[in-house]
């Protein structure tokens, strides 16, 4: 005979509730006994007390017993109102997990039967913040589960394919084994009705016939072992109907072949021991020499270790017996040789780390040890997660790196679809394709007909790809054009890069060598095919410059000193040989961090530091030798100024996101001047940034060349 529905207000006074705080516990009283409340659905009271059954039974604490019935009662979550998120923020947080789980439950119900449900669990952990929504969500299908055959058949259908495609695998990687065999049962009776009963008709007794039978087994194997002077843990259980469909799907074998209906599992001290058990289970039931395995001598590719082996047993019926220490044990159901991966396959270091911290939290809820603020303490350090879980326009999930782009997206959809690439949406939103993406952004890939990747996607101060693997898929398809086309193609962009720095004239010979290259022609392909950056070659010029181009000390009869005379500490520049000079940065070139520089005397104005390569101090120098000084870069004082000239197309908005972008590099803008062509519709712009040092001024200028309408942006001559 059935127990009879629950009433709202009884649920207070089932044993969940006595984990509730009593400012808590009254709180909700009191919405409980609101309108809005008691005008729930009888079957809603009835799935929220089973499933407050099962979270007692997972020992849970007050606010996951509070979350679960707020967020099951839409009329209590109202009578609650704002108080709720400012008096327990920790309930307000399981309750938003759980608003936040039903996108997940959406994406599952939108995608083709079976199609990336990998992607979807591992989505659900990315997005929510508590962990801890998720036993809430398993105790609530489980609930849902065991109510379903009441409910309509395409609604009965659509819940068991969630449960066996979302929950079961996730209680099954939890180890909450009680929550998991059943789930897999009901969603499996369900989905698959006839290969259910055949399978239920095949075993030769009723579940509890075979529970009573382990439990014979475990007590003869007790009374054998204590006989021998082994201490040992016993635990066992019949297999349930889906496992044993598995095995026979995965085995390719029938119901009468498979030996491990009835399985129990020794637990004991050490190595030793292990064998020791074993010939003691050889002892007292007649072993098949084709079941067993040794995963102790030998153990798996994972670090599984264990001792399998399977007998004829009590009433001739077939029993699988594992033996392993408890140090293997923990490792197998913790470590890296966790259930859920030696049964699934895959996994990756930050989300073992999800499922340890979760796995412990359970743990310490079991033991009253009051360890959930302290395990809430370390979330930050123990689960930084390194991947993001963006969606295609069907609702699969893309896995991708920390960083991943609307680029690196396109390419892990499919190579062609990245070499296609020419757009993308985010969220219904157009975005340049350097956009990072967050987990749960919906994203829409827009393609040419054409494959044409563009080079500068290789940049790292373009930011288009933070996958190795998609810049890989870029290069590759770089290499497979001529040797011609890329050495063109390198040139144009290294040419392009040292005009934007006012190095378009220095000589690249043993620059090429500095990064391997046999030749300058090589050096090119090495920039065509993204292995060399432009900017970096940028760079490698200023200190072959720096290290070739130290003019001479100069023989003034001005206060010598045989040592460095540093200036004051506000000061950009050390100049050899003197102190206390005035210093000044010279107009005509502007020199920035980074830079080779030289000083020139000048009378009345002091030293005055150049480009080592500005054409004015050149022509000083060849006039007048004895005035150069050696001059170096000292402590930064707050930037440096520098000209930069921009051409583009005059369209609206172009200042603005000019202007928007140097702000993103925390540059500073000092002067603008523009000068518009009416017959070309060409804007030239001249400004005046303080930038912090050559790097930047690089990374700046790259970026600037890049926008939208820009056809040039260089530093000015």
């Amino acid at each position: 005979m059935n127990a009879p529905a629950p009433d709202i207000a009884t649920l207070l006074q089932r044993p969940a509730a006595a984990a509730l705080p009593p400012a808590l516990r009254q709180a909700l009283a009191g919405a409980l006994a609101s309108p809005g409340a008691a005008d729930a659905a009888r079957d809603a009271i009835s799935v929220l007390a089973d499933t407050l059954d099962t979270l007692a039974a997972l020992s849970a604490d007050g606010e996951v017993i509070a979350a679960a019935i707020v967020s099951a009662l839409p009329g209590v979550q109202a009578a609650l109102g704002t108080s709720l998120a400012k008096t327990y923020p920790g309930v307000a947080d399981l309750v938003d997990g759980q608003a936040a789980a039903a996108q997940v439950w959406a994406l599952h119900a939108e995608q083709a039967r079976g199609a990336n449900t990998e992607g979807l669990r591992r989505l659900l952990l990315a997005i929510v913040r508590d962990l801890r929504v998720v036993p809430i969500l398993l105790a609530r299908q489980l609930a849902r589960m065991r109510d379903a055959a009441s409910r309509p058949e395409a609604e009965r259908i659509a819940l068991a394919r969630l449960t066996r495609d979302i929950h079961a695998p996730l209680a099954n990687r939890l180890g909450i084994w009680q929550l998991k065999w059943e789930l897999e049962d009901l969603a499996f009776r369900h989905l698959q009705p006839d290969t259910y009963k055949q399978i239920a008709a095949q075993l030769d007794d009723k579940r509890t016939g075979r529970e009573r039978y382990i439990a014979a087994v475990i007590a003869a194997l007790r009374q054998a072992l204590e006989e021998h002077g082994i201490r040992a843990d016993i635990s066992g259980r019949p297999k349930h109907i889906y496992s044993i469909w598995r095995k026979m799907q995965r085995k390719q074998v029938s119901f009468d072949e498979l030996y491990d209906l009835r399985a129990v599992r020794i637990a004991v001290d050490d190595v030793a021991a292990c064998y020791a058990a074993l010939g003691i289970v050889h002892a007292l039931w007649v072993p098949i020499p084709s079941e067993f395995d040794d995963y102790i001598a030998r153990p798996k590719a994972n670090d599984y270790r264990s001792l399998h082996t399977a007998v004829v047993g009590p009433e001739g019926r077939t029993l699988e017996v594992q033996i392993r220490t408890h140090e293997m044990h923990a490792q197998a159901e913790l470590g890296v040789a966790a259930h859920w991966r030696y049964k699934e396959g895959g996994g990756d270091k930050a989300f073992d780390r999800k499922i340890a911290w979760m796995r412990r939290l359970l743990d310490g809820a079991a033991e009253g040890a009051g360890g959930d603020s302290a395990l809430a303490g370390d979330l930050d350090a123990e689960l930084v997660e390194d991947r993001v879980y963006a969606l295609t326009p069907k609702g699969e999930v893309v896995d991708l790196p920390r960083g991943g782009t609307v680029l690196d997206f396109a390419y892990h959809v499919h190579t062609m679809v990245g070499h296609r690439t020419r757009g993308a949406k985010v969220n219904g939103r157009i975005v340049p394709l350097n956009h990072a993406l967050r987990s749960g952004d919906r994203v829409e890939i827009l393609t040419a007909k054409a494959a044409e990747p563009r080079r500068d996607w290789l940049m790292p101060a373009n930011a288009f790809l933070a996958s190795g693997r998609s810049r890989d898929k870029v290069r590759a398809w770089f290499h497979k054009l001529d040797r011609a086309r890329n050495l063109q193609a390198g040139r144009e962009l290294l040419e392009k890069e040292l005009k934007r720095l006012g190095l378009h004239h220095a000589d690249l010979t043993g620059v090429a060598k500095k990064f391997h290259a046999d030749s300058i022609d090589d050096l090119y392909i090495q920039v065509a095919l993204g292995d060399v950056g432009p900017h970096q070659v940028g760079r490698a010029l200023h200190e072959e410059q720096r290290a070739a181009t130290q003019p001479a000390a100069p023989a003034l009869p001005v206060r010598r000193t045989p040592k460095r005379a540093p200036l004051p500490s506000k000061s950009k520049f050390t100049v050899q040989g003197v102190g206390n000079l005035l210093v000044q940065l010279a107009r005509c070139c502007q020199p920035v961090p980074g830079e080779p520089i030289a000083g020139y005397l000048t009378r009345g104005r002091g030293v005055t530091v150049h480009r080592a390569n500005c054409a004015s101090f050149m022509r000083m120098a060849a006039s007048n030798p004895p005035r150069v000084l050696p001059v170096e870069w000292g402590q930064a004082g707050g930037g440096y100024e520098v000209d930069v000239q921009i051409t583009g197309i005059d369209r609206k908005w172009l200042l603005k996101d000019i202007t928007t972008l140097i702000a993103q590099e925390d540059a500073n803008v000092l002067d603008i001047n523009s000068q518009n062509s009416r017959s070309s519709g060409r804007v030239h712009l001249r400004l005046r940034l303080k930038v912090a040092d050559f790097g930047q001024l690089s990374t700046l200028l790259g970026k600037l060349d890049a926008l939208p309408g820009v056809e040039e942006a260089r530093r000015s001559a």
